[in-house]
């Protein structure tokens, strides 16, 4: 039985996976946590995610929990998460880690401490977008050159980072399977008299609105004809879920950074 610690259990991906978690014979709650002088620290986390009595009350960070847990499912938040790391990296407990947003800087910054312990980290956890990549390069390496590649992703008006680490995870993989360099032909913003499109870009553009869960669609334009593959979440239960079998799959696996292609068997 694997034992897991839920960071951020009282938010919105905290509270699902929490609460799904029941579900997963191979799993076992044990933590959940929030960050200091959150309001609902003490309670019992069941209700507090619309799931019955746990007995597992609502600690305050990481620290009161790590201990007791063998894997910690993170979708907190940047700065969060780098703690998060840094504690579970010392404690040699293995994390996997749904947040999203991190720079180039934050990055290098968490490197070594994901070489001390086995941690799947993925800027999405569903099966349908993880399967998606894959086609994405298979599709992107036929079409090569001849076809403009635009992607537009839509989220809802709370999410911090822009555009989502999906978009951007689509974007490299498409263009490594077209040999180019995301950091020189991406183009994320489009504004008054900006000339032809360029052959090489690729365009990343952003939509916040409502309460979208997350919705990727990548479009192939040729001359006569577009090529349109779209991804749409409407429920956060699917991510939860991706990150439930991921903490399931990491059970023996040695140190090192893994992800959900890793989980998946898509390698």
């Amino acid at each position: 039985m694997i034992k897991i610690g839920v960071a951020g259990a009282a938010g919105k991906m905290g509270s699902r996976i929490t609460a799904l978690s029941a579900d997963y014979a191979g799993l076992k709650l044990a933590g959940a946590f929030e960050r200091n002088g959150h309001k609902d620290i003490g309670k019992d986390v069941g209700p507090l995610t619309g799931a019955g009595e746990t007995g597992i009350l609502l600690s305050e960070g990481i620290r009161e929990i790590i201990n007791n847990v063998d894997v910690i499912i993170d979708f907190s938040s940047i700065e969060s998460t780098k703690a998060n790391l840094k504690e579970a990296s010392a404690n040699k407990t293995a994390m996997v880690i749904g947040t999203t947003g991190f720079t180039k800087e934050d990055l290098a910054e968490i490197g070594p401490y994901l070489k001390e312990i086995p941690c799947v980290m993925a800027s999405n956890m569903s099966l349908g977008v993880n399967l998606l990549f894959k086609v994405l390069q298979d599709v992107a390496r036929v079409l090569g050159d001849d076809y403009d590649i635009e992607i537009v992703e839509a989220h809802h008006r709370l999410k911090k980072d822009a555009p989502s680490g999906t978009a951007l995870k689509m974007a490299q993989v498409i263009a490594g399977a077209v040999g180019r360099d995301l950091d020189e032909v991406g183009v994320y913003a489009r504004h008054g008299i900006i000339g032809a499109r360029t052959k090489k870009e690729i365009g990343i553009q952003t939509v916040r609105a409502g309460d979208i869960v997350g919705e990727h669609t990548v479009l192939f334009g040729g001359l006569g004809e577009r090529i349109e593959i779209t991804h749409r979440a409407s429920s956060r239960d699917t991510f939860a879920r991706g990150a439930l079998k991921a903490a399931l799959w990491l059970a023996g696996k040695p140190a090192g950074l893994y992800d959900m292609q890793d989980v998946l068997g898509l390698k």
